[in-house]
């Protein structure tokens, strides 16, 4: 797929997310949740992060905030090139990155490194049936984690989407760092190979 094409893909799955009527976004946060909970490694022990929803992706507040105490709920922070990852409960500061999108009002130096976390939710623009996945196209979340590509590691990574944002297929490039479950409001799908 030529990088046109994934730009011409990635628009127009972000219109389909754009469409979902609100109600549908609130019952799905609902489902989503339950999904996230069912996992097998989701009582994991530390930090966990989210991302703050935009652009119609799918809401994590309900998961936020079912969470259990052992959990820290972490959001993520621009840091250079990389994400780094800071603690955050509502009503707490946030500042807009570069992007428009809301993060802790920290130092992102001071925030914990993507090695430091146990668990990683991260917003999917698209998926396929195999557990591809498409992102925003920046390579945020693929820099970060490229740690994984060269052996088993924690952290666990989790895409979070609309059932509405699944293609056929997507093309894997050298530098995507896969993950180990997809949640929608509708199923979990377990990427194959999966050591979950």
């Amino acid at each position: 797929m030529t990088a046109d094409a994934r730009q011409a893909l990635r628009r127009q799955l972000r219109q389909r997310r754009r469409d979902i009527p609100a109600a549908e976004h609130i019952a799905a946060a609902d489902a989503l949740a339950a999904h996230l909970r069912a996992l097998p490694f989701a009582d994991v022990d530390g930090p966990v992060a989210g991302y703050w929803a935009m652009d119609g992706e799918i809401a994590l507040y309900r998961w936020q905030m079912q969470l259990p105490a052992h959990q820290t709920y972490c959001l993520p922070v621009l840091h250079d090139t990389l994400l780094r990852f800071a603690p955050w409960r509502p009503g707490q500061p946030l500042r807009a990155n570069r992007y428009g999108i809301p993060e802790p009002d920290i130092d992102p130096a001071h925030a914990l490194p993507a090695q430091d976390m146990a668990l990683v939710v991260v917003p999917l623009v698209g998926f396929d049936p195999l557990g591809r996945r498409l992102g925003m196209g920046g390579g945020w979340y693929d820099r970060s984690f490229a740690f994984r590509q060269r052996r088993s590691a924690p952290p666990w990574l989790v895409g979070a989407g609309f059932a509405a944002q699944q293609v056929p297929a997507l093309p894997v490039e050298d530098w995507d760092v896969a993950v180990d479950a997809i949640c929608t409001e509708q199923a979990i799908l377990y990427p194959e190979p999966s050591h979950a």
